[in-house]
């Protein structure tokens, strides 16, 4: 799972006060290359959850030596800023959380992510 899919998930549990963002329980995580598109992450930056991507990415570095450590404030200076658009594309699109959990904010509920896909599904025990 990546960092862009983890910040437009939110807990499928129904009733819940407070379904994102997920929080990240970390096993297993992978860096792959892709290749870098600035116009794809400008297109992508005003559907992003701001914090939630820089509190997932604090996440993921505790366990990722290279992960790039995204500033609290989206400025529109950084939007133009080369460097910095590498460093959100590799946050977003080359970190992969390949095993681990989401966890509910409301509820502590886990999701689990197995071989790198999370499974948001409630079973029937679990949602009352």
């Amino acid at each position: 799972m990546r960092l862009i899919t983890h910040n437009m998930l939110a807990s499928p549990v129904k009733g819940v006060e407070t379904s994102f963002p997920l929080g990240i329980e970390l096993t297993k995580v992978e860096v792959k290359e892709q290749e870098f598109n600035a116009d794809f992450l400008k297109m992508m930056l005003p559907k992003l959850e701001w914090k939630a991507l820089v509190e997932a990415c604090q996440t993921v570095g505790s366990m990722l030596e290279e992960m790039p450590r995204l500033p609290d404030t989206l400025t529109d200076e950084l939007i133009e800023d080369e460097e910095f658009l590498k460093q959100l594309h590799t946050a977003l699109l080359e970190v992969y959380v390949m095993d681990g959990n989401l966890i509910c904010p409301t509820t502590g509920r886990k999701f689990p992510i197995t071989n790198g896909i999370p499974n948001m599904l409630c079973s029937a025990e679990s949602s009352s």
